[in-house]
């Protein structure tokens, strides 16, 4: 038995018995069901609302009401009949709980939304790897916080980053496998550059963190060059070299002196801002792929309440902000707007009150046979829905 199936058959069916049901539906879109067919259905149900159908104005609700949907929606869609209408009336157990079924129905919908962004995201980030930029991940991150804040506006939850209690596994993200020696090269010749010329340091020292390098040991000895720039101590290959002792890095074999002295040894003239903005390049599209990952994880965890899991995608970007902030100041460029807006002292917003209330409360409706109302009824206060987020 699929939970978010019957949920969809359900809020169908008690919108085919109960016209009526249909006002206390309005945040629910036809793009929230998953079967196309769910989709047509639902919109051909709002059309025929929308132009008056004389089933709003009967007493008791006619067959013209289920036929003429099912005619409706079979111009947008195939396979829909008579019979499976009926099939979703039977789904039905109670036409009062239809807002309460929407609820389940916007709830998948959220999941699958949030999924199909941070897919995209990911996508978005390998490709940029691959190709040396930062564009295409970086606007679909803002898409994906654009996306969220949207979704906690229909969910009636205040949208705003949340450490989960658990955090969702994700390994670090490599470099892609024709970029990752590049990568590498790139690095080696940096941490070079900054051993042998030492005020190269005040160039790059303001924007770029030891976290911004692929590999963990050059991440480390941009460390030891840090600490030393800090101290305002000499730099050079030999102080490095003792820095890294000093800090265990010798010990642990996190780096061998061997290879300290090949970054050290026979380099060129080189930018250090140049090489520091090829760093933080990869590291603007490695984190996107992070988040995307931890994101879809979320995502994918049907246990996670939707105002929980959008509060914790936005959390999980908030190191692409961190990067994002850095490689704008390494390239001159403003600072953007932050993807998660601040949350409001004055309360939520109306509207998101009156959704939240919407799809949380159930409304007493008259029976199939009484007359259908257009207006939405009162609601009957009862303890707060445990699904809210």
């Amino acid at each position: 038995m699929n939970p978010l199936l019957e949920a969809e058959q359900a809020v169908l069916g008690s919108v085919l018995l109960d016209p009526g049901q249909l006002p206390h539906l309005e945040w629910l879109a036809p793009d929230h069901f998953y079967r196309p067919v769910h989709q047509a259905l639902f919109a051909a149900l709002r059309k025929l609302r929308n132009d008056g159908h004389p089933a709003l104005n009967e007493k008791t609700v006619p067959l013209s009401w289920v036929t003429d949907a099912v005619d409706e929606a079979g111009l947008h869609v195939r396979g829909l009949t008579a019979a499976y209408a009926h099939t979703l009336i039977q789904s039905c157990p109670r036409p009062a709980h239809a807002p309460v079924y929407g609820r389940m129905v916007l709830e998948g919908a959220i999941h699958r939304s949030v999924t199909e962004h941070a897919i995209r995201l990911h996508q978005a980030a390998r490709a940029d790897a691959l190709q040396g930029e930062v564009e295409g991940a970086l606007h679909y991150a803002d898409v994906l916080a654009g996306v969220l804040s949207e979704l906690a506006h229909r969910w009636g939850t205040e949208p705003r980053p949340v450490a989960p209690a658990t955090p969702p596994a994700s390994a670090p993200i490599a470099p892609p496998q024709a970029r990752a020696g590049r990568t590498a090269e790139d690095e080696r010749f940096l941490l070079a550059v900054l051993a042998e010329r030492p005020k190269a340091m005040d160039e790059v020292v303001g924007w770029l963190r030891p976290g911004d390098f692929a590999d963990p040991a050059h991440g480390q000895l941009y460390r030891c060059l840090g600490a030393l720039h800090h101290r305002g101590e000499p730099i050079d290959w030999v102080t490095l070299l003792w820095e890294a002792q000093r800090r265990g890095l010798l010990a642990d074999g996190t780096v061998s002196s061997d290879q300290l002295t090949a970054i050290c040894d026979g380099v060129g003239p080189g930018s250090a801002e140049w090489l520091g903005e090829l760093v933080m390049r990869s590291s603007v599209t490695r984190t996107a792929a992070t988040s995307a990952r931890a994101i879809r994880a979320l995502a994918e965890n049907e246990a996670l309440a939707p105002g929980q899991l959008i509060n914790h995608a936005l959390h999980a970007l908030g190191p692409l902000d961190e990067v994002r902030t850095r490689w704008q100041a390494a390239n001159g460029l403003p600072t953007s707007t932050p993807t998660a807006p601040a949350p409001s002292s004055n309360g939520p917003p109306p509207a998101r009150v009156h959704a939240a209330l919407a799809r949380s409360a159930p409304r007493p409706v008259s029976p199939p046979s009484a007359r259908p109302s257009s207006a939405p009824h009162p609601a009957v206060a009862r303890p707060p829905s445990r699904g809210h987020g």
